[in-house]
């Protein structure tokens, strides 16, 4: 008797239909993502749905919504950001980035993290919909 081990072919599914981003618009989002860390929490909420989601490590946690904005008024600033191991995946209208980050500011301590960021486009702009950081130790 044979036992197949091969892997079964996903069905037409539109999560299964991944791809990518054009040139342009990784830059157009990577661009976005660096100015969420150095560009203060106006800018930040500027590019991010008025529903998102944020997880940070705790404290404070999870965040949604105007708690994201409490948070962020307070730990925003970072004078520089390296973000490295960087990857884009897209599906449709969604977009996520992942990347690996190093970020710097007055009198602290270089913060190191694994951080995922997800985008939508609609009406013509991508905005933030969820941002997740890991710290790295």
């Amino acid at each position: 008797m044979t036992v197949s081990t091969q892997t079964p072919t996903p069905m037409g599914h539109s999560a299964h239909k991944t791809g990518t981003l054009s040139p342009r618009e990784q830059g157009v989002l990577w661009d976005m993502e660096e100015h969420f860390w150095t560009s203060g929490a106006d800018n930040a909420r500027a590019t991010t749905a008025n529903n998102a989601i944020m997880i940070f490590p705790y404290p404070p946690g999870i965040l949604q919504g105007d708690q994201i904005w409490t948070h962020l008024k307070q730990r925003t600033g970072w004078r520089s950001v390296v973000m490295a191991e960087r990857r884009v995946t897209r599906c449709h209208d969604i977009a996520i980035l992942t990347y690996r980050v190093s970020a710097e500011k007055a009198d602290m301590p270089i913060y190191k993290a694994l951080c995922a960021s997800t985008y939508l486009h609609d009406e013509d702009r991508w905005l933030r919909v969820s941002h997740q950081q890991t710290v790295v130790v």
